[in-house]
């Protein structure tokens, strides 16, 4: 992916009319999600964004938000430290994850940046910017990143950051100056809480939770883990994993994200690497729910998002698999569109889930075929062995786009699909989308 390609889309706008996953528009990549409601009623989701492949991140800030979790608005120009719009005169450094706070008719967009830049604080009347006026924090000798504001129940804001140990401290009435006597570390740690970073914290009953990237499985932060207490300060219990992205993309590494509630349901939101890399990240999200002792059950990574099932009888984007097994990764063809590629022997993917209303006859699907042959079978849940669908494609030094059909199995009901690739060589077919008729 160049660089440039991502850039021209940095200063449009769009509306996505996205309820799977993932939420953003296509050929963006937000990360690092952080959910806020606003003052107005929509739910704000304030993300990195990634341009590259080498590196994290980019010179802005962006804004998802919503009014009904289906139709999604990008807001790409929130706050940016270069060009023509360049808010932060101080530096052009890249900005890694922000986080922002409504408070007496303000929003507060928290932001940093790599190195041992402090963080810093930049204003607006509009929760999408943009932000202006930006001044570093007084963190003292803790400049590490990936901020978090929450404001109490009582009118207490409270400032959340670092890597490896968490650091907290009071935010003082100007939102923009820490309580600097109120600093305190290790909040969370690595060897207590498996924290890494990017703490998020919100309230539920009484109950304070902290929400951060978990480095509990495989020595990777892949997770997203929470702790809770009965104090903002602390101490904190570490509760478990909510939501693990491993085997989104065979580069993966990290997450980060948060949970907030809107229109009476909780979500957990995400973000999965894409690329074959472990940057090119795009925000998810996923429905949760809470046991009567305020624990979280862990929930997978689904295509559908939001909302249920996504009807079989729609087109499915290739890139809307929820897990991938293999050498298979999202990328981006020389068209612009977005595709699943680097296919080989024995690849899967998976898409989660999927309603048959009414049985299916047809497979179709859109794809260029790989220098190797290749045999593409579709199975059901965990049945890997007994396929619903078989299509070969016939190997091509030229391939070109085409739409092939099959037939299928009659089927009904709910179900995960999982595409299987049994190829010979080491060149497989580029899938575009796929849909039962």
């Amino acid at each position: 992916m160049k660089a440039k390609l991502i850039l021209g889309l940095l200063f449009a706008g769009a509306t996505c009319l996205f309820s799977r996953n993932p939420i953003g528009p296509a050929l963006t990549f937000p990360a690092d999600p952080s959910a806020k409601l606003g003052a107005d009623g929509r739910l704000y989701v304030y993300c990195s964004l990634d341009i590259a492949t080498n590196y994290y991140c980019s010179q802005a800030n962006v804004v998802l938000s919503t009014s009904d979790m289906r139709k999604w608005q990008w807001h790409p120009n929130s706050f940016v430290t270069a060009g023509k719009n360049d808010m932060l005169p101080a530096n052009d450094e890249i900005l890694y994850a922000p986080d922002c706070q409504y408070h007496d008719g303000n929003y507060y967009l928290y932001f940093c940046q790599p190195g041992k830049i402090a963080p810093g604080v930049a204003v607006s009347t509009s929760p999408t910017g943009p932000f202006t006026n930006a001044t570093f924090l007084n963190v003292g000798k803790y400049t590490e990143i990936d901020p978090s504001a929450f404001v109490d129940d009582d009118g207490q804001a409270y400032y959340i950051w670092g890597q490896f140990t968490m650091k907290m401290a009071k935010l003082n009435k100007d939102m923009r100056t820490l309580d600097a006597e109120s600093i305190q570390d290790n909040i969370l740690t690595e060897k207590e809480h498996h924290f890494h970073e990017g703490a998020y914290m919100t309230k539920r009953n009484g109950l304070y939770y902290l929400v951060f990237a978990d480095n509990s499985r495989d020595h990777r932060p892949s997770c997203l883990g929470y702790a809770t207490s009965k104090s903002p300060f602390g101490p904190y219990q570490y509760r478990g994993v909510i939501i693990d992205n491993n085997h989104c993309n065979p580069g993966n590494w990290n997450n980060h994200g948060s949970i907030a509630e809107f229109g009476g349901k909780w979500y957990v939101f995400y973000h999965r690497s894409t690329q074959g890399v472990v940057m090119m990240r795009k925000a998810c999200l996923e429905p949760i729910s809470f046991r009567e002792d305020g624990s979280i059950p862990e929930v997978e990574m689904t295509t559908q998002g939001a909302e249920g099932p996504v009807n079989a009888s729609l087109r499915i984007e290739a890139e809307q698999a929820c897990a991938l097994w293999g050498n298979v990764r999202v990328s981006t063809a020389d068209d612009g569109s977005e595709i699943l590629s680097g296919i080989r022997d024995g690849d899967r993917a998976v898409y989660k889930y999927l309603e048959f209303k009414s049985p299916p006859h047809k497979l179709r699907l859109r794809l260029k075929a790989g220098k190797s042959d290749c045999t593409m079978t579709v199975h059901l849940d965990q049945d890997l062995k007994t396929p619903i669908a078989e299509t070969k494609i016939i190997g091509s030094p030229n391939g070109q786009w085409v739409e092939i059909g099959c037939d299928t199995s009659k089927v009904s009901g709910v179900h995960a699909v999982t595409l299987i690739f049994l190829v010979q060589g080491n060149d497989g077919p580029i899938l575009d989308w796929w849909m039962f008729e």
